[in-house]
């Protein structure tokens, strides 16, 4: 064994301490007393090294070069995405994922599966999905769209007399995708998909600045296909202002019409936790696919999302991995035959950790208390002189602009304010052309104390353009 590995293994308890600490200051309340994001120049690229330093002199070198570059994105201001935090147990049950290390392409040998499975059974219940739903992790809600959107090519291929997955997305012919207000990732699986950017339809939205579909006008655009089949993507929460799209008037169509129903509910469908916001995705579970994003408000670490779907048929259609040593899918399918990877990680540990630490109850809270903060914000955003609401806050998203002349070099400006003041950071956006900046509240972290801070640094920064 090389001199490094086996120094390592002998001394390994006093390294996992080492990184142990390093974490712990990471998440505790002092780590959230340093600049939000960093803004300087990144270290000038190393050479490779010849001879290694072991694993305490990896974690200082770490520690001197990069941490200080390491964003506070799992901290209670770091406002610019949908991003939690890392709640302690989840951060345990991530560091055990990396320990045990196991390889969950099948069931064989390992008790892996069956604990995702568990996990995504408690999910399927948390977001109101019924027996009828199966599902598997992977990294993102981009994945997880993509594997939603994948079976439904699949179910247009069954509906066209077509076999996707062995003649191909061509052999469909022109396929159209409608949805009011998609997410660009809806785009990038069209893409990956054959199907084609090109393909998605945008169908009219409500009045008075909603992000939400006219249900009227997708029955209209659905009427002019002439019986074709189709794939309407609907949405649980937009980026800019969590808008909802009626979904059980959706569902209604298909008394009418032939198609394929995926719901983007990547945040929004944590609103199914608060007995007050439960109502805006009413009708999720007779959804077709579900795409949920769990590194959001779950505050699980990166990366892991959930894609839920009906048709675990089709699923393994498209998916299955043709091999003699895996072996064909069985009755209940390995998950190498579910999704796009072979190799994964058990991304399930972690939030089956969160779950079983803080369970309903405590994941509610955290929903409920991130949508008052939300709302906390707007009021004082409205409340400043140089600031302008572009939209009500309906969850847990504040959108906003500059009372006066908001061109975009202006809110890049604000934004970069904020950033430089440490204190936040908040992203730019477009609503409605108008541009704007969006902060959006998803952190376990983040109280009354934070919100005020992130406050006070707008009212500085807008004051001063």
């Amino acid at each position: 064994m090389h001199p490094a590995l086996a120094d390592d293994l002998a001394r390994f308890p006093e390294l996992l301490r080492s990184a142990r600490d390093m974490a712990a200051r990471e998440v505790s309340g002092a780590a959230a007393e340093r600049p939000v994001v960093a803004l300087g120049p990144a270290p000038a690229r190393a050479p490779l090294p010849e001879r290694g330093e072991g694993g305490a002199g990896a974690l200082a070198r770490f520690t001197e070069r990069w941490a200080p570059g390491m964003s506070a994105s799992a901290g209670p201001r770091y406002l610019g995405f949908v991003t939690g935090g890392v709640t302690p147990a989840s951060l345990a049950g991530d560091w055990l994922t990396s320990a045990y290390d196991q390889n969950l392409s099948g069931a064989a040998g390992s008790w892996g599966a069956a604990l995702e499975r568990e996990t995504v059974s408690w999910l399927g219940e948390l977001f109101g999905l019924g027996e009828a739903h199966s599902g598997a992790f992977v990294t993102g809600a981009t994945v997880s769209n993509t594997v939603g959107l994948a079976i439904g090519r699949a179910w247009l291929g069954e509906r066209l007399g077509v076999d996707v997955s062995r003649a191909g997305a061509a052999a469909l012919g022109p396929v159209d995708v409608l949805s009011g207000s998609p997410h660009s990732s809806v785009g990038k699986a069209l893409s990956v998909l054959g199907i084609g950017r090109d393909r998605l339809r945008p169908v009219p939205l409500l009045p008075d600045g909603r992000e939400a579909v006219d249900v009227t006008a997708l029955g209209a655009a659905l009427a002019a296909l002439d019986g074709r089949p189709a794939i309407v993507v609907a949405n649980a929460g937009t980026v800019n202002t969590v808008d909802f799209d009626d979904l059980r008037a959706i569902a209604a169509l298909r008394e009418r019409y032939d198609f394929w129903l995926h719901v983007d509910a990547a945040f929004g469908a944590f609103a199914a936790l608060s007995p007050a916001h439960a109502h805006l995705v009413a009708g999720l579970d007779v959804a077709d696919s579900v795409c949920v994003d769990l590194h959001k408000w779950l505050n699980v670490p990166y990366d892991a999302a959930v894609q839920f779907t009906r048709r675990r048929d089709l699923q393994v259609a498209v998916f299955h991995n043709e091999s003699p040593y895996l072996g064909p899918p069985a009755d209940e399918p390995d998950f190498l035959h579910l999704t796009p990877e072979n190799s994964r990680r058990l991304r399930a540990l972690p939030a089956w950790f969160s779950l079983t630490a803080y369970g309903l109850e405590g994941h509610r809270e955290v929903v409920e208390r991130n949508v008052a903060e939300a709302r906390r914000l707007g009021a004082g955003v409205e409340a400043l002189p140089g600031l302008r609401l572009l939209a009500p806050v309906r969850l847990n998203v504040v959108c906003f602009t500059l009372a006066e002349r908001p061109t975009p070099e202006r809110l890049a400006a604000l934004a970069g304010a904020v950033a430089a003041s440490g204190e936040a950071f908040v992203t730019p956006t477009v609503y409605a052309g108008v541009p704007a900046l969006r902060a959006a509240f998803s952190n376990w972290r983040t109280t009354e104390d934070d919100t005020r801070r992130v406050l006070a640094a707008l009212a500085t920064v807008s004051a001063a353009l």
